[in-house]
């Protein structure tokens, strides 16, 4: 076998095996699947954790993950979905930074793992054995990985600082939120 095989094969492998987990936890969001809380249940976790307003926070966190895990197994539009998921992991990673790094202790190392899985497929590419390869690549080139990201830095940045001045306010430091 030679080395494009196996390079193929191994994004192939990567791509499935972090898309299906972003599946898992995207549909434990947007449908109570896995033992999930679904749109409402999420959406009161998303506002207890300073994600306001709850309903769209659950519904943008599990099209993230869900849809850019979905788009990343099939190798489709794989700039964007990488970035999507990533974009998702950003506001994961916000919560669970106070725990530390392990997530034996509640931290951040899991959504921050999938992030930067999910950053890098979208970054490389998604090999041969892929709907984008099928495709001539239309929706993985590389003005679309600059935008694909960009946008999703610029909306992780907004959510995140959003959060925090939530949590600011809710703790009685409207200094802090400004």
């Amino acid at each position: 076998m030679n080395f494009t095989v196996r390079k193929d094969l191994g994004l192939l492998a990567l791509r499935l095996g972090a898309g299906a987990v972003l599946i898992a936890h995207g549909s434990q969001k947007l449908f109570g699947w896995f033992g999930g809380g679904g749109i409402e249940g999420t959406a009161q976790a998303m506002e207890h954790m300073g994600f306001t307003p709850g309903r769209p926070s659950a519904i943008a966190a599990g099209l993230g993950e869900a849809g850019g895990g979905a788009l990343l197994a099939l190798g489709l539009a794989t700039p964007a979905a990488g970035a999507a998921a990533a974009g998702a992991m950003a506001g994961a990673v916000s919560v669970h930074a106070p725990a530390g790094f392990f997530a034996q202790g509640g931290g951040f190392e899991h959504p921050a793992f999938l992030g930067f899985v999910a950053a890098s497929l979208g970054l490389t590419g998604p090999g041969r054995y892929s709907l984008d390869h099928l495709s001539g690549h239309k929706l993985d080139r590389p003005a679309i990985v600059v935008l694909a990201f960009a946008l999703s830095a610029a909306a992780a940045t907004v959510v995140v600082t959003r959060r925090n001045a939530a949590l600011a306010e809710r703790a009685g430091e409207p200094d802090a939120a400004a």
